[in-house]
């Protein structure tokens, strides 16, 4: 790695040096800016250009973990643990994600998890941060203010270096496609970060898109992507009182609840753009609402972002106003907070040396490097807001399945891995692997292969997967 402090003749245009695949990758998957511009007639294409600059190289570590979310911590206790240095970049001012910042702290796809996933849930209930729910051991409820402090005392425990309020903006690569430094805007300006390793947990797949690696996004013949959801936080229900409204029995399907809940709405005069809202119990007091959808947006897109979450922030408000009206069971109901983060279903599906596809889902593929057994279902959330589905019904129901090393390993770039909904797959793979519990244990995976590698100066692809220790249940 270089030993020069300061990084010279970085453009602001062109801060990564791009392999030849990137400029098909913009072509390809940023059209829908140019087709709004050519729509606006008011708009003008225009560029700027900046003088060179020099940007501190202020960190080197070990490892560098871009993206605090429930893969990214995954990712950096299991790094530090096995005694790299490493740094947790995170756009937001705390860890966690859709969990925390995203008020989301509904664990899916943890029945069979053991490693970090099981240990943060330990950690979480020890503290009384656990839903008192009876819904059984695959999903479960938390306090997101409770993971928040968790989260932020096992890093600092295991020694991992946090950095809240920075966002990656450009990423450099060598001249042998190996990704050397992350660089960064923050309060304290455009700053640059380097590694022998980097895992890639922003969601969205943004270090690896910088780096110039190649990647899929939304449906393969339509383009559209699933609705985002902005979650909210209430309080004023009485359990007994509002039991017809959410899920709360093993023996009990999500179908009926979700439908009264959606039908009290309407009543109230603001019908649910989720047909099928839900509510979660994390303890008496303190509950979560989804009931959002906001379609015909981009993840990847920061106006489709800003529209949507003022869109439904709005939504939010009119729904639980409507529902206090009404009395009865509601009139306590108080909106306490809706989330910073808007939950965003898809973003970047990054090239791997390995795509999970439907396939893999519908066959229950084992494989030679896995990961992490997912036993999640197929689910899409409807791209189509005419059609009141909520979620797509399939044509088959998939088998467990597990996912393998090589999916978290970029192809375009080396060095470079990649945990939680980023990694290599389809449209409909991604829809099942998505959730935040193979989140956790994707993370951990790529910690622990990003440590070994750095540690012993070798590539994610040379480290062998026996050498990770997993184990996948």
């Amino acid at each position: 790695m270089p030993d020069n402090p300061i990084l010279e003749e970085i453009h602001a245009t062109s801060a990564t040096r791009v392999p030849h695949t990137q400029g098909q990758v913009m072509a390809s998957c940023l059209h829908g800016a140019e087709e709004r511009n050519l729509a606006d007639k008011s708009v003008v294409p225009a560029v700027v250009s900046e003088a060179a600059r020099r940007v501190p190289v202020v960190d080197q570590g070990d490892v560098v973990v871009c993206g605090g979310g429930p893969a990214g911590v995954c990712a950096a206790l299991a790094a530090a643990r096995r005694g790299a240095r490493t740094l947790l970049l995170e756009a937001q001012g705390c860890l966690g994600g859709i969990w925390t910042s995203g008020l989301l702290a509904y664990l899916l796809d943890i029945g069979n998890k053991r490693g970090l996933v099981a240990e943060i849930i330990a950690c979480a209930t020890a503290l009384g941060g656990r839903a008192t729910g009876e819904r059984g051991e695959g999903t479960s409820a938390f306090d997101p203010e409770i993971l928040r402090i968790v989260l932020e005392e096992l890093c600092t425990a295991a020694g991992v270096a946090v950095q809240y309020h920075t966002r990656v903006c450009a990423a450099l690569t060598d001249d042998r496609r190996r990704l050397t430094h992350v660089i960064t805007e923050s309060k304290s300006g455009r700053e640059a970060f380097g590694a022998r390793v980097f895992v890639d947990c922003t969601g969205d797949g943004d270090v690896a898109a910088r780096a110039g690696c190649g990647f899929d996004h939304g449906h393969p013949e339509t383009g559209a992507t699933q609705p985002m959801s902005l979650i909210a936080l209430v309080t004023g229900l009485v359990p007994a009182e509002v039991g017809a409204f959410y899920h709360h029995r093993p023996d009990q399907t999500w179908a009926a609840p979700k439908d009264a809940l959606a039908a009290e709405m309407r009543r109230g005069g603001r019908a649910p753009s989720y047909s099928k809202p839900s509510l979660f119990r994390v303890r008496d007091g303190l509950w979560l609402l989804m009931s959002n959808h906001e379609y015909g947006v981009r993840g990847i897109d920061a106006r489709d972002v800003t529209q949507a979450t003022l869109r439904a922030r709005r939504e939010l408000h009119d729904q639980i106003n409507g529902l206090r009206a009404l009395g009865g069971p509601w009139r306590e109901l108080r909106l306490v907070a809706t989330a910073a983060q808007i939950g965003v279903r898809e973003g970047r599906r990054v090239h791997g040396l390995y795509t999970v596809t439907a396939d893999d889902l519908r066959e229950g593929h084992r494989q030679p490097d896995p990961v992490c057994r997912v036993t999640f279902p197929v689910d899409v959330h409807s791209t189509d807001p005419s059609r009141q589905k909520g979620i797509e019904a399939s044509a088959w129901r998939a088998q467990p399945y597990e996912i393998p090393l090589r999916a978290l390993i970029a192809r375009d770039v080396r060095g470079l891995l990649l945990a939680g909904r980023c990694i290599s797959g389809d449209f409909l793979a991604h829809s099942s692997y998505r959730v935040t519990g193979n989140a956790c244990a994707m993370g951990e995976a790529a910690g622990r292969c990003a440590g070994l590698a750095a540690l012993s100066t070798r590539l994610p692809d040379e480290v062998a997967w026996a050498e990770l220790g997993l184990g996948v249940g």
